[in-house]
């Protein structure tokens, strides 16, 4: 199963801006000189500028921007399954090191009512995806009690984490039959995006502990998810079943939820750039030679090699905050995809949790494409077959579009918030500062 989902804010403040104009020495006189006439008077000191507005607190369009950059490169692995793409951009460190920040920012609050409010907002959006999955496999005669190692209750109390997700759905590895309208592993696929919930949720219960080690030993904090990996992610300890899967993920992404508080706590600002940039650089090497000598069968794909994973996430992270704009709105030419930044960012876990069935949804929609009249020669059909995967992207987007408008304002709905069908950032739909 691989490994795909997937919120930041602000950072410190700006740092005090030096007050007035340098002072300037006078030149002293050599020979006081005699007046002769009494002095005119000194002109009156011209009436001070108005101080500069403070910036109102707000998102960070710069932190909003990695996580939609994250967010496609998810879709597009997915899709093309091309393992290079995990090392040219580690979406899911990024994403866990955005909420991460996010939430060191929330817990300046009670901590059981940002706990609260992070899961109440993860939950409704998964519910609406769940209900549609498990009805699939229930229509498609899955039965959770059959086919599997565990007693009858306990695959029936297993489905709690289509609820809740604490621990792994149980899905079926096969269903419907190969020339069905989708394939027989849809449902792995479907499922597949659910281990980032379960990462998360993990997270946002261990935030207030995490914190409260970090502002009190923020080093060892911050390097002792890479030492558990290098523990239980390269078979030093072994934990068989999911519970090993959900404490190495937690391993692998702790590091980077936990740079996630240490940019918000200003601890990334006070390091000198050159030094974190070179300290990153070795780390970032050592997970390339780690992985050169633990290649799986999908090759570079550092998803199947977790303490590769966990050190370049780490040092790639650790350069994106490093230079941190905190931008208040997007510069230049990024400003023209501003609104589908706000909108990626407004339904990031719906575009999470549907993407892979939209994308397996493409196969049966361009699969008419052979019955049109023209597209009956070999030669056609041989186009076709080539472009097939460039054709599923092109028709993915519309339909995560469409899922955006059909379900996206359930997320309105979790937060508190008035429904929104298109909250782009513009007219009604303009994003909260908040």
């Amino acid at each position: 199963m691989t490994h795909g989902y997937p919120t930041g804010t602000a950072g410190t403040g700006p740092e005090p801006q030096p007050y007035g104009a340098p002072y300037e020495p006078y030149e002293p006189y050599g020979v006081p000189e005699q007046r002769t006439t009494e002095p005119a008077p000194a002109p009156a000191p011209a009436p001070a500028d108005p101080p500069a507005p403070a910036k109102k607190p707000g998102r960070d369009r710069y932190l909003d921007l990695l996580r939609s950059i994250a967010l496609v490169r998810v879709v597009v692995y997915h899709l093309f399954g091309w393992a290079w793409l995990t090392v040219l951009f580690p979406s899911m460190g990024v994403m866990f090191a955005l909420a991460g920040s996010l939430m060191a920012r929330s817990l300046n609050r009670p901590a059981w009512g940002v706990i609260k409010g992070r899961v109440r907002r993860l939950l409704p959006p998964l519910w609406a995806f769940s209900a549609v999955v498990l009805t699939l496999m229930f229509v498609g005669g899955w039965n959770p009690t059959k086919n599997t190692e565990d007693s009858p209750t306990w695959a029936l109390l297993e489905l709690v984490n289509y609820i809740i997700p604490i621990g792994a759905p149980p899905f079926p590895w096969h269903i419907g039959s190969q020339s069905g309208l989708l394939e027989d592993t849809w449902a792995v696929q479907a499922a597949g995006p659910l281990w980032y919930l379960r990462a998360y949720l993990w997270f946002v219960i261990a935030s207030p502990l995490l914190l409260w080690a970090f502002r009190r030993a923020p080093w060892p904090t911050l390097l002792a998810p890479l030492a558990l990996t290098a523990v239980v992610g390269t078979g030093i300890v072994k934990i068989p079943g999911e519970t090993g899967n959900a404490v190495t993920d937690f391993a692998v992404y702790g590091g980077c939820w936990v740079l996630g508080f240490a940019h918000h706590e200003g601890l990334l600002a006070k390091i000198p750039r050159y030094a974190a940039v070179s300290g990153s650089a070795l780390v970032m090497a050592f997970g390339l030679w780690w992985a050169s000598g633990h290649l799986g069968a999908d090759g570079w794909d550092l998803n199947d090699i977790p303490l590769a994973q966990a050190t370049w996430s780490f040092g790639f992270v650790v350069i994106l905050l490093i230079y941190s704009p905190s931008w208040q709105e997007l510069p230049g030419r990024l400003a023209k995809w501003d609104k589908l930044v706000t909108l990626s960012n407004n339904r990031a876990v719906t575009i999470y949790l549907w993407h892979n069935m939209l994308i397996m949804a493409t196969v049966p929609i361009l699969d008419h494409l052979y019955q049109i009249p023209f597209m009956q020669g070999e030669r056609a059909v041989a186009a076709l077959d080539s472009t097939y995967l460039i054709w599923m992207f092109f028709l993915v987007w519309p339909l995560i579009g469409l899922t955006v408008l059909a379900v996206g304002w359930i997320e309105d709905l979790a937060a508190k918030r008035s429904p929104r069908l298109w909250p782009n950032g513009t007219g009604g739909n303009r994003r909260r500062r908040a």
